[in-house]
């Protein structure tokens, strides 16, 4: 089960570049159910994983999972999107994880190729701009302003949900539904 936000690098202003990468960080910190224990553990203890990643035109959030799991796969994934906390005590810890990030990069040639060569391509819109940000704007990114990508993009109408596997279309409408996905 996925979903994906239409809510990522290319949504980004220039002064808030990265700010949905880090956004996807901090949704594993603590929702307003679940500690980060708990969302580690969620699917983890029952043979699943979870997952997500960002890149310029959206924020992709997955969960694998074994068929008779897919509420809990779908309360994961709705709580992450849905209801996380952004607690500002969580912030220094992921802003440096996504600075390492951004370190790991510039010394990778491999990695860093993709980067120049969206910012030559696309020169001064937001597709030019490094899906992790830069360290200056990295650094310079707050709680509200995470917040605030939050409620910019992290809504229902903004989101595709998609499931594959062993599981009938109904059950899932009807997960979903009770999840509050068509409210």
């Amino acid at each position: 089960l996925g979903c994906w936000v239409r809510a990522a690098s290319a949504h980004e202003a220039r002064p808030e570049m990265g700010v949905s990468h880090l956004l996807e960080h901090m949704v594993f910190k603590g929702t307003e159910r679940r500690s980060a224990r708990q969302i580690a553990l969620g699917l983890e203890t029952r043979g699943g994983s979870l997952d997500a990643w960002t890149g310029r035109d959206h924020t992709s959030f997955q969960a694998h999972f074994l068929d008779r799991d897919l509420g809990v796969a779908a309360d994961l994934v709705t709580d992450l999107v849905r209801r996380p906390l952004l607690r500002t005590d969580d912030l220094a810890l992921e802003r440096n994880v996504v600075l390492e990030e951004i370190n790991g990069v510039d010394d990778a040639p491999e990695d860093l190729v993709f980067d120049l060569h969206a910012t030559l391509l696309w020169d001064g819109h937001p597709y030019g701009y490094p899906i992790l940000g830069t360290r200056e704007t990295v650094a310079g990114l707050g709680p509200d302003d995470l917040r605030q990508a939050h409620s910019r993009g992290y809504y229902p109408a903004n989101c595709v949900i998609a499931a594959a596997g062993a599981l009938e279309h109904e059950a899932l409408l009807e997960v979903l539904g009770g999840e509050g996905w068509f409210e």
